[in-house]
């Protein structure tokens, strides 16, 4: 059953107005040009509940590229389309290497180690392309993503794309590596461009954590009562972000936040109180593992101040 949170709109204005004020920012990811633009000073929140309360919070309205937090709706996705088929391809364990790591693909013959690295997230873009055209295995995702969040206005930013294929050479080796061992099945240049795509997806901390609504409640949108997975589904979605969410810095976010969570190098977090809320902050400057340094902060003192975290209080 779903908890009351009291005060939420209090506590997350308070919130976002000290980590407004706090001057360790962490540092702007600069490996893709694009993204080296975002305002170091920018920080926002968004909590919805399920019966319907938005807590805003700072800059909650502007929108900034999610990067791999696309990772966990192109998983639920995939497993739509091939269930549990979809572990053949990919791992659900932690890496404890950097996301963009190769490594350990050459010691796991090319299968990577779960679908929140760049190489797991890679397969499972090829896995949604299969059978069809690149425009529209994009199309299917983008579509998913308004669907989820009710606003048709999210778009894909093309500068970030156009970033991110222009630099994004490992992520190039990674795929031809993968492809080397069969996992990739589509031509590389393909599943790249949706890859590339679908990261540069931009979204408000409004907009995301209303698409992240159905992981906090059983797979279902609480809002309109439409199932988009099985409550199964969801909860085992939920823990590999609990477990792989944040990288090589997935177990640090366990201890100190204790919620699933899905950060992304555009500074943003999507997280989940199950039963009873989904959250999203944004702050671009990011920790030595890529997440966001006043994200992950903030979160921990939202469920701090809340008693949300899910090993208790």
């Amino acid at each position: 059953m779903a908890r009351s949170l009291p005060d939420l709109q209090a506590v997350v204005s308070e919130i976002a107005a000290e980590m407004k004020a706090r001057p360790d920012r962490g540092k702007v990811a600069d490996y893709i040009p694009d993204l080296a633009r975002a305002d170091a000073s920018a920080f926002g929140m968004a909590v919805i509940t399920g019966d319907g309360e938005v807590a805003l919070g700072g800059d909650a309205e502007t929108p900034f590229s999610i990067q791999s937090i696309s990772k966990v709706f192109t998983l639920t996705l995939a497993l739509g389309m091939a269930g549990d088929r979809l572990w053949n391809r990919v791992g659900r364990e932690p890496s404890g290497s950097a996301f963009n790591s190769i490594v350990q693909l050459e010691s796991e013959r090319g299968i990577p180690r779960n679908p929140f690295i760049n190489a797991g997230a890679i397969a499972v873009t090829d896995l949604i392309l299969s059978g069809h055209q690149p425009r529209e295995a994009l199309g299917e995702i983008l579509r998913f993503m308004q669907f989820l969040a009710d606003d048709g206005s999210i778009k894909i930013d093309k500068a970030v794309a156009a970033s991110e294929k222009r630099t994004g050479f490992r992520n190039v080796a990674l795929a031809n590596y993968m492809k080397s061992f069969g996992i990739i099945e589509n031509p590389v240049e393909n599943t790249l461009g949706v890859y590339f795509h679908h990261c540069a997806i931009a979204m408000s901390c409004r907009q995301l954590a209303m698409a992240g609504r159905f992981l906090a409640h059983s797979g279902i949108n609480p809002a309109t009562g439409h199932r988009v997975i099985q409550a199964q589904r969801a909860r085992r979605i939920n823990a590999v972000m609990l477990t792989c969410g944040h990288y090589d810095g997935s177990g640090e976010f366990a201890y100190r936040v204790g919620l699933p969570g899905k950060s992304g190098v555009g500074g943003g977090i999507l997280a989940v109180i199950p039963g009873t809320a989904s959250i999203a902050v944004w702050s671009p400057g990011l920790d030595d593992s890529g997440n966001s340094h006043l994200g992950r902060i903030a979160l921990e003192a939202l469920t701090r101040r809340l008693g949300a975290s899910i090993f208790g209080d």
